[in-house]
């Protein structure tokens, strides 16, 4: 195919079914609203798509929180002191671009670190005044369209405390990296020294759902509660100091990693996995360590990703 992309025919040939859906949810006769939200929510993931696009190559760091925190609150600097200093590792900062802590990581990352995706509400003024308008902005009507372009390209989050929102984005972001929908990435849970938000949040989510028999204990350890910058720091850029990747395919599971681990450490994590017996069950090739995996116990892969990043275990 002179001229054409490698990936050509792939892209032909969702083209085709995207007209066909859209083509069939038409001919259907169902009500116009349908086709409505169909065409806005397609527009909205396009136009994300276009925005995100020419920063594609960069590593970026999702920020959440209320838009309630004023400037002068201690979550409020925060988020601005970790979303500066990641920005300087050469993250790029995605956030609500709306006031509060998403005003506060805008703030923080600076104008050409920032990448922001908006919410339609009748009692928000809009995009807060660091999040470049014209290339750098989604507005968008949709939460369920927002959820999807604040976490589909970022390999970190940070969650700040906030309300029904904020809690929203975190269960859902739990949720697909629990389940293996989302690749495995740091979640840091910030608050401000001496606040205990996140604390009482764990304490509710070990006690009522953990306890109760409505998750496994191991989803704890896809979450670390940080109280200060270096934390924030240090949890997000050291997940990636060793670790590169994972992808699934028949019954196993392969890690892409920078540097062999050490035979201790892959004896650490022959006893952490479910579903490896012994250290000979691990194999390793160029760069990469291949296992049984029964595409279930995705959250013990962050208690194997810290070993192999040389952090230890929390078990």
């Amino acid at each position: 195919m002179s001229g054409a992309e490698p990936d050509g025919d792939e892209r032909a040939a969702l083209r085709a079914e995207l007209l066909e859906q859209v083509d069939r949810l038409e001919r259907s006769g169902g009500d116009v609203r349908d086709l409505s939200v169909a065409v806005r929510a397609m527009g909205e993931l396009a136009t994300a798509a276009r925005v995100f696009s020419p920063w594609r190559d960069r590593p970026k760091v999702t920020i959440f929180g209320s838009a309630r925190v004023p400037e002068t609150a201690p979550q409020y600097a925060l988020a601005r002191d970790a979303a500066e200093r990641l920005a300087a590792h050469g993250w790029m900062v995605v956030s609500g671009a709306g006031p509060g802590i998403m005003e506060a990581a805008a703030r923080g990352a600076g104008e050409d670190a920032t990448l922001g995706v908006n919410i339609e509400l009748p009692f928000e003024r809009g995009a807060n005044r660091f999040v470049e308008a014209d290339t750098r902005l989604v507005e968008m009507k949709y939460f369920f369209t927002r959820k999807v372009a604040l976490t589909r390209e970022s390999a970190a989050f940070v969650f700040f405390p906030g309300g029904v929102g904020t809690m929203d984005e975190l269960f859902e972001l739990l949720t697909l990296l629990h389940t293996g929908k989302s690749s495995p990435a740091p979640i840091v849970l910030a608050d401000s020294e001496g606040g205990t938000y996140w604390e009482s949040w764990l304490a509710f989510v070990t006690g009522s759902i953990i306890e109760a028999g409505y998750l496994d204990g191991a989803a704890r350890d896809l979450v670390r509660i940080c109280h200060d910058v270096a934390a924030i720091e240090d949890e997000v850029v050291t997940f990636f100091s060793n670790y590169r990747g994972f992808t699934q395919l028949d019954g196993h599971g392969r890690i892409e990693l920078a540097a062999a681990p050490s035979v201790a450490t892959l004896a650490r994590i022959a006893e952490v996995l479910p579903g490896v017996g012994a250290p000979a069950d691990l194999v390793l090739g160029e760069g990469t360590l291949t296992f049984p995996f029964d595409g279930r116990h995705y959250a013990e892969l962050r208690r194997v990703i810290d070993l192999i990043n040389g952090a230890g275990t929390t078990v």
